[in-house]
């Protein structure tokens, strides 16, 4: 058996090389339409009328326990 590997001539290595930045640059920019829809998810989660209610519970929840605390150190 020939296993010897044959490296490709400059042609073939050039068409190579040429695909593989295609390529990259094809992901570079999928990975940016990940980012954008993300973001615009992150903004649509932020603005959910549960997501507020949430946030505004756990802000008065803070507000109370910091003035618990506050009392409990006077003492």
């Amino acid at each position: 058996m020939n296993n010897e590997k044959k490296i490709p001539d400059a042609e073939t290595r050039a068409k190579s090389i040429a695909r593989w930045r295609e390529v990259n640059l094809m992901l570079e920019d999928l990975n940016m339409k990940l980012a954008q829809a993300q973001a615009l998810a992150e903004v649509d989660l932020q603005n959910s009328p549960l997501y507020v209610h949430r946030r505004e519970r756990a802000r008065k929840q803070l507000e109370a326990f910091t003035v618990l605390k506050r009392e409990t150190d006077v003492r």
